[in-house]
């Protein structure tokens, strides 16, 4: 077992116990924190605090609190500038929401933690006396490897649905299994996924995503038939087959499987959500001529992918660098036959890093061949002492000055200037000049 590092957090998490702790209540580190703390898992993750003192008591010993989840007994203490969770020891009563108790007992440690959902996420630690406290055999499940729902699994996963989708974050993040119970739970139970927010169940696969061993989770996200629901669109990547001698790695879902199990560790929701959903416009797009293709399937893609992160109201920003990552990960196969101007806007896009990481990604999922990102790196290189996006030579005052009046043709004179510019045809303003007046004639 690794201590917790000794961080400004982790002191600040200290001060909490201790002030509860001289008012005479019960204070404990709980969840994810001790679990990666028994796992010596490094995460600097959330100290989560679970307590016998109760909300308004909270509030009166901390100066700073926000009570954003008072009546379920969560309060919000900020210490020295961090935000901590401190939940008083409460037992749940019924079921309202599928996520909210209808009712909340005020109780003990122990009651506390068999309320929880899975015995690796049930454990306590005293900072204090630095005492794992373990009602639920949490220790032994993470020694085993195991994600189990603490008591009876359909009851854990009715009272908050969203904890199936948990269960299957959890064993692909730490490569753990489902014990055999809960996993027939969730198999039984996951049609009711549909129950939850889809702002709750992107938040989940996102986290998913972004972990270690996507491809693991998308495997389980499909056997326990959670995928179907949430993600219908990836579900139906199974049985469409690709061209061997370019795809030998089967058909597309286990192309986007396999592309996922090759992202670094900890990509941005970007570039995951883009290897997720880069090939969703083939099964739409299928055709067999000389061979299968899949012509026009990146647009067709990109509109799909802007479908699917809309219905789960993704931010502006993941959906608009999500499609034109999509919508530019075939035009990687022309770069060599690109002008010198063309290659330099293609660099240029701010999705650039990300769209040569998804296209790397593609290859070593299916042929190998990253030559055309070597080719990129090298021109890269290349153009590291030039600007890939110079300012213009040219602007349209400098056009009225050559006496061509504001309208359309402005328009293409630029654009003409500026393509000639980045093909390195022109480097001064006087070249500019001459270029205009010989296609464009003088207009003085």
């Amino acid at each position: 077992m690794t201590p917790l590092k000794k961080t400004r957090k982790y002191r600040a998490a200290v001060s909490i116990i201790s002030r509860l702790a001289e008012a005479g209540y019960e204070a404990l580190f709980a969840g994810g924190a001790v679990r990666d703390m028994i796992m010596e898992r490094t995460d600097d993750g959330d100290i989560d605090i679970a307590t016998s003192a109760r909300p308004e008591a909270v509030s009166r010993l901390f100066s700073h609190t926000i009570p954003v989840g008072a009546q379920f007994g969560v309060i919000i203490v900020v210490m020295d500038g961090v935000p901590f969770e401190v939940a008083s020891f409460r037992s749940d009563s019924g079921i309202h929401d599928g996520r909210h108790p209808a009712d909340i007992v005020y109780t003990n440690a122990r009651n506390d933690a068999l309320r929880r959902d899975f015995t690796i996420n049930g454990l306590f630690f005293n900072p204090q006396t630095e005492e794992v406290i373990d009602y639920v055999g949490g220790k032994s499940d993470i020694n085993l490897k195991t994600v189990r729902a603490i008591g009876e699994p359909s009851l854990r996963f009715r009272e908050d649905y969203l904890r199936m989708i948990r269960a299957i974050r959890f064993a692909a993040r730490f490569d753990f299994t489902i014990e055999t119970t809960t996993w027939n739970a969730i198999r039984l139970l996951a049609d009711n996924i549909t129950t939850i927010s889809v702002e709750r169940i992107f938040t989940e696969l996102d986290k998913m995503l972004c972990s270690t061993h996507p491809d693991r989770a998308l495997d389980l996200l499909d056997r326990s038939g959670l995928l179907a629901i949430v993600l219908p669109e990836i579900a139906g990547l199974k049985g469409v087959h690709q061209p061997p001698q370019f795809h030998p790695e089967g058909d597309v879902f286990e192309h986007t499987k396999k592309a996922l199990s090759l992202l670094d560790m900890h990509p941005s929701s970007t570039l995951a959500w883009s290897v997720l959903l880069h090939d969703i416009g083939k099964p739409q797009t299928m055709r067999v001529a000389d061979r299968i293709r899949f012509d026009n399937h990146d647009q067709v893609g990109m509109q799909k992918a802007r479908a699917v992160l809309k219905r789960f109201h993704a931010s502006n920003a993941l959906i608009e660098g999500v499609t034109a990552c999509i919508a530019n990960h075939m035009n990687f196969m022309q770069v060599k036959k690109m002008r010198l101007g063309t290659l330099k806007k293609f660099l240029s896009r701010p999705t650039i890093e990300t769209e040569m990481e998804l296209h790397r990604i593609d290859c070593l999922a299916s042929h190998g061949n990253c030559e055309n990102i070597d080719f990129l790196k090298e021109k890269s290189r290349r153009f590291q002492s030039e600007t890939l996006k110079p300012p213009p030579l040219l602007g349209g005052k400098d056009l009225v000055e050559l006496g061509f009046r504001p309208g359309p043709l402005f328009g293409e004179i630029l654009s003409v200037l500026y393509d000639m510019q980045l093909e390195e045809e022109i480097a001064t303003r006087e070249e500019a000049i001459m270029a205009v007046q010989k296609r464009y004639g003088s207009r003085k």
